[in-house]
């Protein structure tokens, strides 16, 4: 989306050499330094970016000062964005979501305001579930509220091989149901609760590797097995992505800017406290059906 005036990013001509990086974790994750995103960027540049989150699944921008228009103008260069049926929580942008435990008239002024969240992969329970999700901080608490990564190519490459096998061909059924999905199992889906089938390890199509795509928070079933069958793996499963070695913690700072791959990365969120307030904005990247 070009405003009046925006210079168009094929335009600029700024270098891609002053770019440098360097790893979060061993687990995942890179920090990208030696770019100011509060202007248009060169294509050169941007492959430059893509290729790094294609190999670091989670990209980290900081210091960054980043308007509303800013942060979608880079979201769009990784494709389309998803835009907000429901425009309680967006802005004047309707790609653009609050994040945030702040209350106006005792009602959140942002999405997913409270507490601790558990491991989960965006809009899996869609047909087409998002590539990729932007988050940027405004303000966070000085504990806590953290977000957690996972690495679902690690978890899946470290699968004993009858898992595999177990696994090989089978579809996983995601619900966007909160207070089920978590603590009760099974093919029984409440009636109007969203849902999608996708396969259990889904192959990205940049990077041709396959990544375990089931989570905690809203795959309910491993479609064909019988429901205890099902249950036992899914908790095997979720036990085993969520190794510590997997994983990269993000503490965040004002005016970081994140970007996770849904399609090969897991994300969590640590508890914090409701005294402090905490504000983001999330901007999500539609993707494609998963194979």
């Amino acid at each position: 989306m070009q405003t009046a005036g925006q210079i168009p990013a094929s335009d600029v001509r700024r270098p891609a050499d002053t770019m440098q990086t360097r790893p979060l974790s061993p687990a995942l994750g890179a920090e990208i330094m030696g770019v100011d995103l509060s202007e248009p960027i060169s294509d050169e540049l941007f492959a430059k970016i893509q290729d790094c989150w294609h190999q670091h699944l989670v990209v980290l921008f900081r210091d960054q000062h980043l308007s509303e228009d800013d942060q979608v103008r880079f979201a769009e260069r990784f494709g389309k964005l998803a835009m907000s049926h429901t425009r309680r929580f967006t802005t004047a942008n309707p790609a653009v979501m609050l994040i945030s435990n702040i209350r106006q008239d005792g009602k959140p002024i942002g999405a997913l305001p409270d507490g601790e969240m558990q491991f989960h992969s965006d809009q899996c329970y869609q047909e087409i579930p998002a590539k990729g999700s932007m988050l940027y901080a405004i303000e966070v608490p000085s504990n806590g509220g953290d977000t957690l990564f996972a690495n679902a190519y690690k978890a899946y490459e470290t699968l004993p091989e009858d898992i595999k096998r177990r696994l090989d061909g089978r579809k996983a059924m995601h619900a966007y149901d909160y207070d089920v999905a978590g603590t009760k199992r099974g093919t029984l889906i409440k009636e109007g609760v969203p849902h999608y089938a996708h396969p259990a390890v889904r192959t990205h199509p940049a990077t041709g590797r396959q990544a375990l795509y089931v989570n905690r928070l809203m795959t309910v079933a491993i479609e064909g097995l019988p429901e205890a069958e099902s249950d036992e793996l899914l908790n095997f499963l979720f036990a085993h992505q969520e190794n510590p070695d997997f994983i990269y913690a993000h503490k965040w700072r004002p005016n970081d800017l994140l970007l996770w791959d849904n399609r090969c990365v897991l994300h969590a969120r640590t508890d914090f406290s409701s005294d402090e307030r905490r504000l983001l904005r999330r901007v999500t990247v539609l993707g494609e059906r998963p194979m």
